[in-house]
């Protein structure tokens, strides 16, 4: 853990467990941020990407990493909080049609809520999310105009905002990286991908199922890049 006394800003990291929000962690420490990481037991399918989040909020050596508690499964309507299958075998390209069954409904909006809540009582003006616009699976709410609509909201909001004593900016670090791009500045930062777990129907112990959305953009992603991914090495895929 960090430094209780530590001169840095803070920031709220919103920190899934998965590639794109390791990535994005191991930026805001570049940054010279203080990262408190935010998780979310959401009802979502499987455990292990909050597994993954602990292990990586460890490793990383965040100030505070806390997993809120709230049950998007109460709607289901998505593949991830409710009996629908996860789609898998679909290619890159048929991800570009359509928004698919795994969104979950206002997901990053009921998630940045919970960020903007936490970063007000930390006295935090900055918030980070994996949001990504190019190698993503089609959901509307990783959009730039999204975030930017977000921010201006966020700003409207809370007491520090209209009193003045908070600006509240929402980095987008990835959001016009494709994923090679996202692999290569993670391995710049010294991430360890291994500890991250990026798959929609993963097996009990963890292992990728190889074949879903999430893990057809992470295999496209490290080949682009021209790298093996750690991942795989640990679960004797590659």
């Amino acid at each position: 853990m960090a430094n209780a006394l530590s001169s840095r800003p803070r920031a709220v990291v919103l920190l899934s467990g998965g590639l794109d929000s390791t990535t994005v962690l191991a930026i805001a420490k570049e940054q010279g941020f203080e990262p408190y990481a935010l998780s979310f037991r959401y009802g979502q399918r499987h455990i292990q990407e909050l597994v993954a989040a602990e292990s990586v909020a460890r490793s990383q050596g965040v100030a505070k990493h806390v997993i809120a508690q709230i049950d998007l499964r109460e709607f289901g309507g998505s593949a991830l909080t409710a009996d629908i299958a996860v789609p898998k075998g679909r290619t890159a390209g048929d991800m570009s049609d359509g928004i698919p069954i795994t969104y979950v409904p206002a997901r990053n909006t009921v998630f940045l809520s919970f960020a903007l809540a936490w970063a007000e009582t930390l006295g935090a003006s900055d918030i980070f999310i994996g949001v990504n616009a190019l190698d993503y699976s089609g959901y509307p709410d990783c959009r730039p105009e999204y975030i930017a609509a977000y921010e201006t909201m966020a700003n409207l909001a809370t007491r520090a905002g209209v009193e003045g004593v908070q600006k509240l900016k929402i980095h987008t670090p990835l959001i016009s990286l494709t994923k090679a791009q996202i692999v290569q500045e993670g391995m710049r930062l010294g991430v360890d991908y291994a500890e991250t777990s990026s798959c929609y129907d993963p097996g009990e112990d963890g292992k990728p199922c190889a074949a879903c959305d999430s893990c057809v953009l992470r295999a496209k992603g490290f080949a682009e890049a021209g790298l093996q991914d750690p991942l795989y090495i640990r679960y004797g895929m590659v």
